[in-house]
């Protein structure tokens, strides 16, 4: 049962038994006389309904309080109920509060360093992709292809074959190697790296346009990079889940920041739960204090994915992104 309840139940309980005994063995006359019944009755009444003001008005806070305790979520972070009430109740709505703040500090920490990690370990693994597994194939290409030259008609053939075979391997890796580090992102900037992400995955099934704008101001790494894994991530979701037959990617500045939108034609979310790539998502843009939204498109029809990043605002973390 409800506190509101059991306090309300419980104050009734002594209101209408201290009634009872004066319309009974304790009463003023006897007998009762209807005057007093009727007084007594509504003195009852309206001492009933004041008590039960109060205590709603009194509890209202905790009733606040629950309610954001049930919808708190660390990844949508600055949402506080409002301090409340008096003495206890103001007081434990403060620690909330505080503890909130504590654990949202704690985990947009905790997020940066992992995230720094995991960049590093994606750097590591396309380095030593590119390095050692791209120099072996191309190694192998190399003695395949002066094998071939000197060998007879039927056997060049097979071995023509196997060399497509190890080219096309090759390939894969090299395109491996530029998903988990994207170094043109690096020696290009951000509008190029955006292009040849669209142009990565437009294919027979998928046709990704972009709209990149001239006039974006000055970004940090981190943004940048955040930028970049927001919209990769948008697009491995509409080429993996989607089943949308065209995709729309979109940076541009406006006047609260940059703002970057993938959207597609396909099926949509369908309210299905978030899975980690949206999550990872979410971590990505609370690191440079940016806003992600994911809903339906502006016709009711597939996904948007919208991040926009302030430009002057970005909160500081001790762990920025390597």
């Amino acid at each position: 049962m409800p506190l509101f309840w059991r306090i309300f139940l419980l104050n009734a309980a002594v209101l209408v038994a201290a009634a009872a005994l004066l319309l009974g063995p304790v009463t003023v006359s006897t007998p009762v006389l209807l005057t007093e019944a009727a007084i007594l009755t509504a003195g009852l009444a309206a001492m009933l309904v004041a008590n039960a003001v109060l205590l709603r008005i009194n509890l209202a806070p905790l009733q606040r309080l629950s309610r954001a305790m049930t919808t708190a979520d660390l990844l949508r972070p600055g949402v506080r109920p409002p301090v409340g009430g008096h003495g206890e109740i103001a007081e434990l709505i403060t620690v909330f509060n505080a503890m909130l703040d504590r654990l949202e500090d704690e985990r947009a920490t905790s997020s940066a360093r992992a995230l720094s990690a995991q960049e590093a370990e994606r750097h590591r693994v396309a380095q030593e992709l590119h390095d050692e597994v791209g120099q072996t194939l191309t190694a192998v290409l190399l003695e395949l292809n002066r094998a071939a030259r000197q060998a007879p008609p039927g056997l060049r053939e097979e071995l023509q074959q196997v060399q497509e075979t190890t080219r096309a391997g090759l390939d894969e890796v090299r395109r491996i190697a530029r998903r988990l580090r994207p170094g043109v992102l690096d020696e290009l900037g951000l509008t190029s790296a955006l292009k040849a992400l669209a142009a990565e995955f437009s294919g027979p099934g998928l046709t990704v346009r972009h709209q990149l704008g001239a006039d974006l101001p000055q970004l940090g790494h981190e943004s940048e990079l955040v930028l970049y894994r927001v919209a990769q991530e948008g697009l491995t979701n509409v080429a993996r889940h989607a089943r949308a037959h065209h995709a729309e990617l979109t940076l541009r500045h406006t006047p609260t920041g940059v703002e970057l939108r993938v959207r597609d034609d396909g099926r949509g979310t369908g309210g299905a739960p978030e899975g980690a790539g949206l999550r990872g998502m979410r971590e990505r843009a609370l690191l440079i204090g940016a806003d992600l939204a994911v809903g339906p498109g502006p016709d009711g029809d597939g996904t948007e994915v919208l991040l926009t990043v302030p430009v002057r605002s970005h909160r500081p973390r001790p762990e920025p992104l390597s």
